[in-house]
This record gives C-alpha cells, sequence and structure tokens, in this order.
C-alpha cells in the first residue's frame, strides 16, 4: 500500500498537471477570442487569462482556490512544460528574422529603432535610480544597481515584433509605409534587445566579477563564431539533403534538438537559454522556403500554440495586484508613463526629422510601444536570474498589458485605410518604399498574435 501510494501521489500531480494545461488552454482561447473581438491582440486575452487564474483575481476568491487549482508541485511540471515551448517559439522567432524585411529602409528604420531604444533605455535607467532602493533585495539577496538598471532599461527598450505584425495585418497596414518601416525597426529592435538581455543576463552570472564578465564574453564570442561558421553550414547541408528526401519529422527533430542544445550551451556559459534559442534560429538557412514553412514551421508554430498558453499561466501567477501598495501604484504610473514617453519620443522624433507627417509618426511610435510576448519572457527571464522581486515584476507585466492594448484603439483613423497611391505620392517625397504584402516572417510572426 506504501509503493501504491507513492505511485498515486506522482500520478496524481501529472493528472492534476493535465487538467490545469486543459483549464489554461480553453480559458486561454476564450479571451483570446474575446480580446480579437475588441480589435486587441490575442496576447492580450492570455495574459489576462494568467492574471485571471492567479492570485490577484482567483486567489482573492473563497476557499484559496490558485493554490488549490495550481499547487506548488504542479507549478514546477507547467513551469518546465512553458519552458520547453518558450524555446522552441523563440527558435521560430529568430529563424523567421530576415535581412530583406530591413533592407527597403534600412537607414531610417536603424535610426528609429536605435533612436527608440536609447530613450526608453536612458529613461528606464533614469527611473531606476528613483526605484532600485525598494526593490534592490530579492529574497534576501542583494541585486547591484547596474544589474537592476540596465535591466529596467531593457524592459523599456522592447518592441514585440510578432504582436506588431498582427496588428498591421488586422489593421490593413503591411502594405503602407508606416507598416513597412515600423516593421523593419522592430525586427532591428528586437534584435538588440536580445542582445541587451544577452548582456544582463552574462553581468548578472558574473556577480560583480569583471573577470568573471570577461570569461563569459570570451565564451560567447566562441560561441557565435562556432554557430555561424560550423553549425550553419552544416544545418545547411543537412536541410537540402533531407528537404529534398522528405524526411520532414526527422529533420524537425533535429531542429528542435539544436535549439534545445543551444539554450542549454548559453545557459552553461552564463547567457540565458533564450538567447540561444533564438540565436539558433537566427543562423538556420532560409531556403527552400516554400516547402520549410510548411513541414517545419508551420508544426513548430502549432506546438507553440499549445504550449505558449502555459507560459502566460506560469507568468499570471506572479502576477498579485493585491500585493502592491499605494505607493507601489504610483512607481506603476511612473514606468508606464516612461515606457510610453521613450518609445513615442524615440521613434517620433528621428520619424518627423526624415519627413513623415505627425499622423504617421505618431501611429509609429504606437506600433513600437507594443510590447506583448517579448516584453513578458524578458521579465520571465529577469525573475530567473533573480533581479526582479514579486512586486516590480507585477508591475512591469501590467506596463506590458497596458501598452500593447492601446496601440490598436489610438491608431489613426487614415491609417487604417492606407491608400495605394498615397504610399507612392509619400515614398517620393521621403525616399521611403511602401512594402509589398509580406510573406514569410509577418504572415506567420512565430504565433499568431503574440
Amino acid at each position: 500500500m506504501t509503493t501504491l501510494a507513492a505511485v498515486s501521489k506522482q500520478d496524481m500531480n501529472l493528472a492534476v498537471m493535465f487538467a490545469d494545461i486543459a483549464l489554461v488552454l480553453l480559458v486561454g482561447a476564450g479571451l483570446g477570442r474575446l480580446a480579437q473581438r475588441v480589435k486587441q491582440p490575442v496576447v492580450v486575452g492570455e495574459i489576462l487569462a494568467g492574471i485571471l487564474l492567479g492570485p490577484s483575481v482567483l486567489g482573492l476568491l473563497p476557499g484559496h482556490l490558485t493554490p488549490r487549482v495550481f499547487p506548488p508541485e504542479v507549478r514546477t511540471l507547467l513551469s518546465a512544460v512553458s519552458q520547453v515551448g518558450l524555446v522552441l517559439f523563440m527558435f521560430v522567432v529568430g529563424w523567421e528574422f530576415e535581412k530583406r524585411l530591413v533592407r527597403p529602409h534600412a537607414r531610417l528604420a536603424a535610426g528609429v529603432s536605435l533612436s527608440s531604444i536609447a530613450v526608453a533605455f536612458g529613461l528606464g535607467v533614469a527611473l531606476a535610480t528613483v526605484l532600485y532602493p525598494e526593490h534592490s533585495s530579492v529574497g534576501g539577496h542583494h541585486i547591484p544597481f547596474s544589474a537592476f538598471a540596465t535591466f529596467l532599461g531593457t524592459a523599456m527598450s522592447v518592441t514585440a515584433f510578432p504582436v506588431l505584425a498582427r496588428i498591421l495585418t488586422e489593421h490593413k497596414l503591411l502594405g503602407s509605409r508606416v507598416g513597412s518601416l515600423s516593421l523593419a525597426s522592430a525586427a532591428i529592435d528586437d534584435l538588440l534587445a536580445w542582445c541587451l538581455l544577452a548582456y544582463v543576463s552574462a553581468l548578472v552570472s558574473a556577480h560583480g566579477d569583471y573577470s568573471d564578465l570577461a570569461a563569459i564574453g570570451a565564451w560567447s564570442v566562441l560561441y557565435v563564431a562556432g554557430m555561424l561558421l560550423v553549425v550553419r553550414p552544416l544545418v545547411a547541408r543537412l536541410m537540402w539533403r533531407w528537404a529534398a528526401a522528405e524526411r520532414w519529422p526527422a529533420l524537425l527533430s533535429v531542429l528542435c534538438a539544436g535549439a534545445l542544445g543551444s539554450a542549454w550551451l548559453t545557459t552553461w556559459i552564463g547567457i540565458h537559454a533564450i538567447f540561444g534559442a533564438f540565436f539558433f534560429g537566427f543562423v538556420m538557412p532560409r531556403e527552400p522556403a516554400m516547402v520549410l514553412a510548411q513541414h517545419v514551421r508551420k508544426p513548430l508554430d502549432n506546438i507553440s500554440a499549445v504550449l505558449l498558453p502555459v507560459f502566460f499561466i506560469i507568468t499570471g501567477l506572479g502576477v498579485d495586484l493585491g500585493a502592491l501598495s499605494g505607493t507601489d501604484y504610483l512607481a506603476l504610473g511612473a514606468i508606464v508613463v516612461v515606457a510610453c514617453a521613450g518609445k513615442l519620443i524615440g521613434a517620433i522624433v528621428p520619424a518627423r526629422l526624415a519627413g513623415l507627417s505627425w499622423r504617421e509618426a505618431k501611429d509609429l511610435g504606437l506600433l513600437m510601444n507594443t510590447r506583448g510576448l517579448t516584453e513578458l519572457i524578458i521579465l520571465n527571464a529577469a525573475v530567473s536570474l533573480g533581479v526582479l522581486d514579486g512586486r516590480m515584476f507585477t508591475m512591469l507585466v501590467i506596463m506590458a498589458l497596458v501598452t500593447t492594448a492601446m496601440a490598436g484603439p489610438l491608431l489613426s483613423s487614415r491609417s487604417r485605410r492606407p491608400q495605394a497611391a498615397e504610399a507612392v505620392e509619400d515614398a517620393a517625397s521621403t525616399g521611403v518604399e511602401p512594402a509589398a504584402q509580406t510573406t514569410g516572417p509577418v504572415a506567420g510572426a512565430g504565433r499568431p498574435g503574440t
């Protein structure tokens, strides 16, 4: 009977995990659909689903429902499932980063991206000087100001490429000047954001020891060189050979193994696992494009559609609005204002200098201000690195939700009905060409609505 009881406990934990995932999928799908009905990205509904099932809503009801529905021993299992989905999602995000999105207007896109990152990062660091005294310790461990400030600046700098692509699709802006420019800028922004996160994770892993930081930097250089010079050509040869032989299940298995192995390697180096998954995707060959999209990327998107909602729930379980004090709500207001100001000012100024109208520049700033899933990934990475306490995590998740939800409703009505003739005329005046309807990375965007 003792053995049976022990086995039953283990089996029951697995059974509860299965039930929790079923609940997550149903609630996430329902609220995601509701979000779409009110012209919001699916990710807004899924973030709300996580918050509703967490201590902020479900946990306030009689009976302590949140710990009963998601007991601590099951959360560990759910967290593992969510991390597998996250690693595979980041692999697709890296794979779908394509230079052709940036090339048609690289100079202006780079200017908008760098300006929005610089202004948002600078304001984030300035705000960190005010917030740091209240959040300098996590779990009894002191957090260096450099790590806290660098991370907060990074969190303010993020633009979510997949969310932005979804908003452009829903508002029929993919072929407009603002749409094509925002996509290119967001692509650059995402790439720089992951580099900043890699730096922050290395800084935290080194514990302020510059010799350790130098070692992490050296290993990182070797890792990047190995991925570009060794892994990329080997995988390219394998992909062409197996694509010709239509060995799709084997190819999909090898690529998933590569993403997971790369995530392990960057963790061992001292950089967060998601950077390894992203970079493995980044160095992947894009050809043969059509068959890879059908037989490899689409199955990966389907896997993400099932596993990523679990990530939102894990995130929501860490959001506790009831733990915030009056002072924290003032800090939350400051965080939202600084986040919006950094992106809006950083994008509007270079856009206006390039000749875009005020309306176009404002819409560009709103689009660059969307954070979505990209922000949640960075926030969870910071929690795993021990940089954020629970209150700061809650405030930054709310900021991500607000900045993502505000973009669509505030876009100019005229921008929602782009005219080809207007786009061509504007292109002649500023040199920014309207983009053709894009396929591949925009149509897929990793996972629709994220």
